[in-house]
């Protein structure tokens, strides 16, 4: 690359932007028809750096996305108390996409030579290649539209916001410990193989990934046989890759707030807790979820000891994992294992070279409370 670097900015901005810089923060608002204090907000809440009053950074472009924000408000498809928050919402998600194309671009141009002695060539590239990026996103977006707009018409009635559904945790066992023993160039290979593995197997039972927190992807499912497939196949394929770090999974059943394309609330908490103590390659499941999987003979569960986490007292999960042959008796049947889950009945064997619990079921001398 030569020494003009500030030209070549000068030409991807060009490019990118759709013009020139030519307005003011004040005037993209006045031009907009936005109140000026609104529309600072709304810069603010995309993730932009604030600038000042008299600086000229904005372009045709910017002028044209504030006025059509505006129009969406006014036309009642957004409400006017959320509209810093779904601003927020897109700006970092498209701000990680950025940041991805943007690494990915310039390992294009380090694979080829030629083009780090011409800005010009560089601009051409970008040039060429900003509308096939367009077209790609584009139709994901329509994509994912379309299979939302499917679930919401198939259930009107459900509120899409707040909803029952499973969600789920898995993540890396001794990851810190692994980043201390790897460098970035293969750090990076794990985690992109991780993610690759997790997203194939999440979207190939259903499921959807709500993000990739580092070492750990955390999905939803609507049924709890999809979570648990999912769950079940990601821990059998990570074993199978000697590549990949063992993982832990943790999984919760129940209402959950679906917010800006995140989940909240208590069932997303209970699923992290259950990740924390599980073992490697062992699944977690809470009561709810493990009263649902009881009478799928594809699946076997094991009640495991209570145990005390950050919110939870005694907490009581059980151990899912595929039916196998073995001894009658061994485990709990299903109408004791839900009655084990709610607490009624209990009977806790040593455990087994697995680190889980068999459990047996035999009558209470006395109540026990129910979490």
């Amino acid at each position: 690359m030569t020494d003009s670097s500030d030209e070549l900015q000068q030409r991807l901005e060009r490019i990118l932007l759709g013009g020139r810089r030519k307005y003011t923060r004040l005037e993209v608002a006045e031009r907009a028809g936005v109140p000026e204090e609104r529309s600072r907000r709304l810069w603010r809440a995309l993730g932009f750096a604030t600038v000042r009053d008299d600086e000229v950074v904005f372009t045709d472009a910017d002028v044209e996305a504030m006025r059509t924000a505006d129009q969406l408000v006014q036309s009642g498809l957004i409400d006017p108390s959320i509209e810093v928050s779904v601003t927020r919402a897109l700006g970092q998600h498209l701000s990680r996409l950025a940041e991805w194309q943007v690494d990915m671009l310039w390992e294009l141009i380090k694979a080829q030579p030629e083009l780090g002695r011409s800005e010009r060539q560089v601009a051409r590239l970008v040039d060429r290649l900003l509308p096939e990026l367009e077209r790609v996103q584009n139709f994901v977006w329509r994509r994912h539209l379309a299979a939302y707009a499917g679930r919401a018409f198939a259930a009107p009635d459900e509120n899409l916001e707040t909803r029952t559904e499973i969600v789920g945790f898995v993540d890396m066992v001794g990851y810190t410990r692994l980043t201390r023993q790897i460098d970035e160039d293969e750090l990076s290979r794990v985690l992109d193989a991780f993610e690759l593995l997790a997203t194939e197997t999440i979207a190939e039972h259903h499921g959807r990934v709500v993000k990739m927190i580092g070492d750990e992807v955390l999905f939803v499912a609507d049924s709890a046989t999809d979570a648990a497939e999912i769950a079940l196949a990601l821990t059998e394929r990570t074993s199978a890759d000697e590549t990949l770090p063992s993982v832990r999974a943790g999984m919760a059943s129940g209402r959950v707030l679906n917010r800006f394309g995140d989940v909240y609330g208590s069932v997303v908490n209970l699923a992290a807790r259950l990740t924390s103590v599980a073992r490697p390659g062992t699944i977690l499941v809470d009561r709810e979820l493990a009263a649902e999987l009881a009478d799928e003979k594809a699946y076997e569960l094991r009640v495991r000891r209570p145990v005390t986490v950050r919110g939870y007292n005694r907490l009581r999960p059980a151990a899912l994992r595929r039916a196998r042959d073995v001894p009658t008796g061994a485990f709990a049947s299903s109408q004791h294992l839900a009655a084990e889950m709610l607490g009624l009945t209990e009977s806790v064997a040593p455990e087994d070279d697995t680190g889980e619990d068999a459990v047996t079921a035999r009558p209470r001398r006395r109540r026990r409370r129910i979490l």
